[in-house]
């Protein structure tokens, strides 16, 4: 339903870092803190999520939340029908390419997961999530 909702993660970034998409930035790194690097590298700030799993405000797979001024991507994926949809600590998306993705492929595939969606997709998705995670494969900061 398009709902804000306040999502837990480690800081990752320096507390003066512009709030836009991490693929957006020029130079990403500099705004890393000290431990940054690495809770993004593990996947581990990701981590608190899990709490807002517990409280409902998502769920385990699912389309990943946007931020609040990501207004192309609440706007398409409204208009697909994804705003039903809990937000999700892994998705189709995000298996399938994260933050390298475009906006409209990448609702694309948040699109074909509204399709395909049953506790065996899930699974699978669960199971890629666990290998990308695993290889460190995606993770670009």
């Amino acid at each position: 339903g398009n709902i804000v909702f306040k999502m837990p993660k480690f800081r990752t970034m320096k507390v003066k870092t512009p709030a836009v998409a991490t693929h957006l930035m020029n130079k990403p790194d500099v705004y890393l803190s000290p431990i940054g690097g690495f809770l993004r590298r593990t996947s581990l700030d990701e981590m608190p999520q899990l709490w807002s799993i517990l409280k409902g405000d998502m769920s385990l797979v699912g389309p990943r939340p946007a931020l609040f001024n990501q207004d192309e991507l609440i706007a398409l994926r409204t208009k697909k029908g994804m705003d039903q949809l809990l937000p999700g600590l892994t998705g189709w998306a995000q298996v399938n390419g994260r933050d390298e993705l475009p906006i409209r492929e990448k609702v694309a595939l948040d699109e074909e997961y509204l399709e395909r969606q049953s506790i065996w997709f899930d699974i699978w998705i669960l199971w890629i999530t666990i290998l990308k995670v695993v290889k460190r494969d995606g993770v670009s900061h």
